[in-house]
């Protein structure tokens, strides 16, 4: 499945590119003592802080860990090789980090819907699902992002809705003997995606009625399809097994647009979350200092008690 990418592809400024590792390092504030332990469990991704901490995957894991986050995520983990994965996995567990999402390869895409119900489809996707749990293994992984793809237009919705939960349920056979669940992911990017809205999805999960296949609900994406965003949270609650972060316009950092994340972050403390808030947004800065200010937004959004 063609996926997204949110890692930040900018150059330095020209000024910016006089700074050596150790400038660069010296714009990262409270690098003397332990930072503060964050209240949830945010989760960047590779590239967020690749100006400060280098382009090593291994580095900026470290990195992440030194700034007090706990958790990762990697969309692409995947595609990456063997080596690679293992080397990600052994970094994760030295420095104590949960690993979140990655995305099923081939889950689901417009040229490959699971609402289709045909046969080729639904087997990439159980391969997509076999592969993944090897994967899973290499880095500790427990959460797999899981889009069911596009409309197919020339269906009922509800033959596509059942052509969906049939499909999930195969996949939900192969991760659940595992320990693993796929999180359905609705998104705002097209009208075509048939996955859209919580309650949508909430029915889905239902419908398949696996520990194996849950909710994540990004918050960026909800607020554009639906809003009301601790009101929509609170009726799907019990199938919500991730969440994800960004602010809208612009899928930015908390802070930089509309939503109020230390609202949000508050009421999902206090409903006692222990899963992680994957951060799948741009940074709204390029350079360090644009890196630095996703730190200082984080540690703002997060101040809620």
């Amino acid at each position: 499945m063609k996926r997204r990418s949110f890692i930040q592809k900018t150059a330095l400024t020209s000024g910016a590119l006089t700074l050596g590792g150790a400038m660069a390092q010296s714009a990262v504030k409270n690098t003397t003592t332990a930072p503060k332990p964050f209240h949830l469990k945010y989760a960047p991704h590779l590239g967020m802080f690749k100006e400060l901490a280098g382009e090593d995957p291994i580095d900026q894991i470290n990195f992440m860990a030194d700034q007090g986050f706990t958790a990762f995520e990697d969309n692409g983990m995947m595609k990456r090789s063997v080596e690679v994965q293992n080397k990600m996995g052994e970094a994760l567990a030295k420095r104590g980090m949960t690993m979140g999402v990655f995305v099923v390869d081939k889950g689901g895409n417009k040229a490959n819907t699971l609402a289709a119900g045909k046969q080729e489809h639904i087997d990439i996707f159980l391969d997509g699902c076999r592969r993944a749990v090897d994967v899973a293994k290499r880095v500790n992984a427990k959460w797999m992002t899981v889009v069911p793809g596009a409309f197919e237009r020339k269906l009922p919705l509800g033959v596509q809705d059942s052509n969906v939960i049939e499909a999930l349920k195969r996949g939900a056979e192969i991760l659940e003997p595992h320990g693993l669940i796929m999180v359905l992911e609705p998104l705002s990017d097209s009208p075509d995606l048939y996955l859209r809205y919580s309650d949508q999805t909430y029915m889905i999960c239902k419908a398949v009625d696996s520990p194996a296949c849950k909710i994540l609900f990004d918050i960026y994406h909800m607020q554009k399809n639906e809003g009301h965003l601790i009101h929509h949270m609170d009726l799907t609650w019990n199938e919500i097994a991730y969440i994800q972060v960004g602010d809208n316009p612009g899928r930015k950092e908390p802070t930089t647009g509309e939503i109020n994340y230390k609202n949000v972050f508050r009421w999902i403390y206090e409903k006692g979350f222990d899963g992680i808030l994957g951060m799948e947004h741009g940074n709204s800065k390029a350079g360090p200092l644009g890196e630095q200010a996703v730190l200082d937004a984080y540690r703002e959004v997060d101040d809620f008690l």
